[in-house]
């Protein structure tokens, strides 16, 4: 006796509502990721062996290039009147100054603000600088009595890969 084949019947899955989380979680993650911002001034860091993580506000920064420029850079709460209520706003502020100012232009903005008091100083300084100009740095600092900093370097792991 022959038996008949049974025909199959062919599954179709609509691949659209997967199409659709795919998507969806995309923009999500795009929307959500904070991305870090572009530097305006390129500094090669020199590497070290310790690794200290830096906050991400009250941090008064100091910035110096290869051509031995310098700038100091820091955010400070501005008041505006905003539908007649008067509201602190964050404001960027990124000025060039002299090496031997440094230290003049750090005790300025901490007394400027009793939120930047207790600012860390960063400084962050390429590894072609010269020495001439990191030590008109530190001398104007000593001169102001800011005798604590940090100095960013990149971490050595990170350097060689």
């Amino acid at each position: 006796m022959k038996m008949k084949k049974k025909r199959r019947v062919s599954i179709r899955l609509d691949m659209t509502p997967m199409v659709d989380i795919g998507f969806l979680l995309l923009i999500f993650y795009m929307a959500t990721t904070q991305f870090k911002p572009p530097e305006k001034k390129e500094v090669t860091l020199p590497t070290s062996h310790s690794k200290i993580e830096l906050p991400d506000k009250g941090k008064i920064l100091v910035t110096v290039t290869e051509d031995d420029s310098v700038f100091v850079e820091y955010v400070t709460l501005e008041k505006k009147m905003i539908e007649g209520e008067e509201v602190e706003i964050p404001v960027y502020v990124d000025e060039s100054v002299a090496a031997s100012q440094v230290g003049q232009q750090v005790q300025y903005i901490r007394s400027r603000s009793s939120g930047n008091l207790k600012a860390m100083l960063i400084i962050k300084a390429d590894k072609n600088v010269k020495f001439g100009t990191m030590q008109k740095i530190m001398d104007s600092l000593k001169e102001y009595n800011l005798r604590t900093f940090q100095i960013v370097t990149e971490f050595e792991s990170e350097a060689e890969a």
